[in-house]
C-alpha cells in the first residue's frame, strides 16, 4: 500500500449530519469502486453524539436545554460512548479500505492513535496511549477521542483532537462515558495557543506516515466530479 492515494477534504465548519451524510457517500462509493479513499479534516458547530454504547445517563443535562443552549445531540453508529465536537476541535473521517491494507479493526484505531501522538509531539505535546481507553491521553486528561465504524471493510468516524475548542461544553457529559477521567486540549498544555492549520499539516504528516499514503487535497471542481463535495466548500 506504500504510496496510494488518499483524497483529502478540507471543508471548514460543517454541520454534523451533513459531514456525516457526505462520508457516508463516500464509504459508498468506495465499496463500489466509484472513488478511491478519503479523508476529511473539518470542524462542527457545537454537538453531542452518542454512539452504539452509549448510556443516557452519561448525558448529565436535558437534550433540551442543551439545544437551548447551541448544541445539537445526535444519535450515531459508530463506536464508543457520548462526546462533544465544536468550533476549534479538528475532526478526522478517515474513508479506508481496510481489507485491500490488510488491516483489522483495532489495528487500524492503533493507526489512528499512533498519527494523533506523533502529530502532537511535534507540537511539544506528549500523547500516549492507555490501554483499554482507545484515543489520545496526556496524564489523566483525554486529548483526542476515537470512535469508528467499519462496514463492508471500510471505515468511516474517526477522531477528534482538541486544539482549542472550549472545554467547558464537555461538562454537560460523562465523556466517552469515563466518570474517572478529565478532558484537555493543546491550548491547555501549550504556552501558545496553537493555530489549527499547523495542526492540521502535522496531522496530515503524521496520517501520510501512518498509513503509508499521500494525501491529495481535493479542488472544487475534482469534489463535484466524484461527487463528494461538502457545500461548505473544500481546500480550505
Amino acid at each position: 500500500m506504500s504510496g496510494t492515494s488518499v483524497r483529502l477534504f478540507r471543508p471548514g465548519l460543517v454541520p454534523y449530519r451533513e459531514a456525516w451524510r457526505r462520508q457516508e457517500e463516500a464509504a459508498d462509493a468506495l465499496r463500489r469502486g466509484l472513488a478511491g479513499e478519503a479523508l476529511f479534516l473539518l470542524q462542527h458547530p457545537p454537538v453531542y453524539t452518542r454512539g452504539r454504547r452509549a448510556r443516557r445517563e452519561h448525558v448529565l443535562a436535558g437534550e433540551a436545554d442543551l439545544r437551548r443552549r447551541g448544541a445539537d445531540v445526535i444519535e450515531t453508529d459508530r463506536g464508543g460512548d457520548v462526546t462533544f465536537h465544536g468550533p476549534g476541535q479538528l475532526v478526522g473521517y478517515p474513508v479506508l479500505d481496510l481489507r485491500r491494507r490488510s488491516l483489522l479493526p483495532g489495528d487500524y484505531v492503533r493507526l489512528l492513535e499512533k498519527t494523533l501522538i506523533d502529530a502532537v509531539a511535534a507540537l511539544g505535546v506528549a500523547g500516549q496511549r492507555v490501554a483499554g481507553r482507545p484515543g489520545v491521553w496526556v496524564g489523566p486528561a483525554k486529548l483526542a477521542a476515537i470512535g469508528v465504524r467499519v462496514h463492508g471493510g471500510v471505515t468511516n468516524h474517526g477522531f477528534a483532537l482538541n486544539v482549542s475548542n472550549d472545554l467547558s461544553w464537555f461538562a454537560a457529559i460523562v465523556p466517552c462515558g469515563l466518570a474517572d477521567a478529565g478532558v484537555t486540549s493543546l491550548a491547555t498544555l501549550l504556552a501558545r495557543p496553537p493555530d489549527m492549520a499547523a495542526v492540521e499539516a502535522e496531522v496530515c504528516r503524521a496520517f501520510e506516515r501512518a498509513f503509508a499514503c499521500r494525501l491529495q487535497p481535493e479542488t472544487a471542481a475534482s469534489a463535484v466530479a466524484t461527487g463528494t463535495l461538502l457545500e461548505a466548500g473544500v481546500g480550505r
